[in-house]
């Protein structure tokens, strides 16, 4: 029907599976945009700036919708992306740490006439690594391509003490808020969630 297509402009296959699991059709158009942090940006800006970015750069047909999004590590007001060598990943986790963090996670829909943006931000608190922990982890190789070196859905799990907030959002994409915004929009939402209360 009218405006149930529903583009993903990410390459991320957590996103994918995330909608995928609830039951919602997408199609996958992966946005190639710069994500630079700008010096002095705010984490909160930094990733809506991105999430826009791709929505953006996303062709949109007539009729259908698109989703984009981005998530960053941010921890006394830095950013952390995503590590290029062990070491860097050593360096992010150490600083993470028998810490309280936040992950935030921009996420934009664009239809014809209507959009929404919002930031979902979550607080993770990581177990205390000693050096052997940390050594063994970052040798796994699991930290690759992840902001913060790390990711919740993978053996990193084991380093994770607590969530506050959404646990799909430090995933890569705030499935409730996601929805919600989708229904209010009028959207494609999977059916059992058609008639969910926002």
């Amino acid at each position: 029907m009218p405006g149930s297509r529903l583009i993903l402009a990410s390459a991320s296959p957590r996103r994918r599976e995330l909608l995928e699991r609830v039951g919602l059709p997408i199609e996958v158009r992966p946005a190639d945009v710069d994500e630079t942090e700008a010096p002095g940006e705010d984490p909160a800006a930094y990733v809506l700036r991105v999430a826009r970015a791709k929505a953006d750069a996303t062709p949109r047909p007539a009729g259908a919708w698109v989703l984009a999004a981005d998530t960053t590590v941010t921890i006394d007001g830095a950013i952390l992306g995503k590590a290029a060598t062990p070491d860097e990943a050593a360096a992010m986790l150490r600083r993470l740490s028998g810490r309280v963090h936040q992950v935030m996670t921009a996420f934009v829909i664009a239809g014809d006439d209507r959009r929404r943006e919002a930031v979902v931000v979550s607080e993770v608190a990581m177990v205390e690594l000693d050096e052997p922990m940390l050594a063994d982890y970052v040798a796994s190789g699991d930290w690759r391509g992840k902001a913060g070196a790390y990711a919740l859905q993978g053996i990193a799990a084991a380093l994770v003490r607590e969530v506050r907030g959404s646990v799909t959002s430090v995933i890569g994409l705030p499935l409730a808020e996601v929805l919600a915004a989708l229904r209010e929009l009028g959207g494609p939402v999977p059916r059992f969630a058609a008639g969910a209360a926002g």
